[in-house]
């Protein structure tokens, strides 16, 4: 009972101070330092210890290089090469250049690891062109928003570094997990189009003249170097030969070399580019400080043990358990965004969920598919925001446009939760192999 009201006034106290407008990270020491009152533990000791420990970590470098390479590639004109090199292969399919929306974030994201990023990159081309070809709005927008939550799934992902280092799981093996999941939802995306577009075909434009093998083939040429730098990133990986910050490293002498092949890489836009991974890496930092005092001061409390012995008092089934965790995190994806929300929830669920039997790994895929959900959810969804900018439309418009894709979403889950291995099948591999 006392251990239900201090996880109560816990509870209360951070919807307050962010209800107040306080930032995620000093909001979560804030709660820390009530809790450590609660235990009469040493709050300032364990402070100075925690955030020592997590911003020493090795495998954290990653996080910085990847947002890196991200903001490099952002300034190149990539979105153009990307559009000028899918367009003639999705002419023919039913949709033809909204799948551009689809194939692009996927592609994109394999470079980047930031949603916000990768729907802006693409958008910023590609709903022009197909607004003046007449394509339809709605499913212009909601291809792209939904599409664009592809930068959290499909390696290198900024949120599976963050849930790696808070769940002490392999962050090299979460990328490699990731890839399936990733290809299974551009699938769902891509199909959902080719569907809506035949029952729909009048309010699909008339295709352009058809270019020939050899065309084509001239025109994938702009795809070259993008797609040899997601094999160098993720094969890298994949065959052992790179840990994934030295991936990340591996990323970032790949982007210059691109942005410098492209004419895009001068002075200004590398000092651009560094002070965006900057502003963005000091940001999560700050978070994940926070995350790690507040993971400390709940260990004091007693209330993650308390949590996990009542799950395996209760013999829940784990099935029952995702379900009650995916409303929670479509709950909290309409307030934080996806990084808070991993940080928040992992001190106090994770031993629940080592309690019900499920595994971490696949735990990481499963709540990067839900932050995702969250990245197109009014009235804080990023993807939702990305593309009010970019078109001026009012963000609930956007998310109608969107609602769709966050359905497929949810069958992504459904999914990963009946057939597992989607998830753990890569990884597996990489082991024995």
């Amino acid at each position: 009972m006392e251990l239900g009201w201090v996880a109560a006034s816990l509870i209360l106290t951070l919807f307050a101070l962010l209800a107040m407008g306080v930032w995620v990270a000093p909001a979560l020491i804030g709660v820390g330092i009530a809790g450590m009152l609660f235990a009469g533990a040493p709050g300032g000791a364990i402070l100075a210890t925690s955030s020592w420990a997590t911003s020493a970590s090795w495998t954290m470098t990653a996080l910085p290089l990847f947002i890196w390479m991200g903001e490099i590639l952002f300034r190149t004109r990539l979105s153009d090469d990307m559009f000028a090199g899918l367009a003639p292969w999705v002419e023919r399919l039913p949709g033809r250049l909204l799948h551009v929306n689809v194939f692009g974030c996927g592609i994109f994201a394999a470079v980047s690891g930031s949603s916000a990023a990768t729907a802006a990159t693409i958008g910023r081309i590609s709903l022009p062109e197909l607004k003046s070809r007449g394509y339809p709005e709605s499913l212009s927008l909601g291809s792209l928003a939904g599409s664009g939550t592809l930068g959290l799934l499909i390696p290198p992902s900024i949120i599976m570094i963050v849930y790696g280092v808070a769940a002490q799981v392999s962050v090299a093996r979460l990328f490699i997990a990731g890839v399936l999941p990733g290809l299974m939802l551009v699938t769902l995306f891509s199909g959902y189009i080719v569907v809506w577009s035949l029952l729909n075909k009048n309010r699909i434009p008339a295709a352009g003249a058809s270019m020939g093998l050899g065309a084509r083939l001239w025109a994938t040429r702009r795809l070259l170097p993008v797609v040899l730098l997601i094999g160098a990133v993720i094969g890298s990986i994949y065959a052992g030969f790179a840990t994934a910050t030295e991936a990340a490293a591996i990323g970032v002498l790949g982007s210059l070399v691109i942005a410098a092949a492209s004419g895009m890489l001068s002075r200004q836009t590398l000092v651009e580019s560094l002070l965006g991974a900057v502003r963005t890496s000091t940001m999560i930092f700050f978070i994940l400080l926070g995350a790690a005092f507040l993971t400390s001061a709940m260990s004091f409390t007693g209330l993650p043990a308390a949590l996990a012995a009542w799950i395996a008092d209760a013999n829940m089934p784990a099935w029952a358990l995702i379900a009650a965790l995916t409303l929670l995190f479509i709950v909290l994806g309409c307030f934080l965004d996806g990084i808070s929300i991993v940080l928040l929830t992992t001190s106090v669920i994770l031993p629940a969920v080592q309690a019900a039997g499920i595994d971490l790994l696949w735990f990481g895929i499963f709540i990067v598919l839900v932050v995702e959900m969250a990245q197109i959810t009014p009235p804080v969804g990023f993807n939702l925001f990305v593309v009010q900018n970019l078109t001026g439309k009012d963000i609930f418009t956007v998310a109608r446009a969107a609602f769709p894709f966050f359905l497929l979403m949810v069958v992504a889950v459904a999914l990963v939760t009946v057939f597992p291995q989607i998830v753990l099948s890569l990884p597996q591999a990489m082991t024995t192999g």
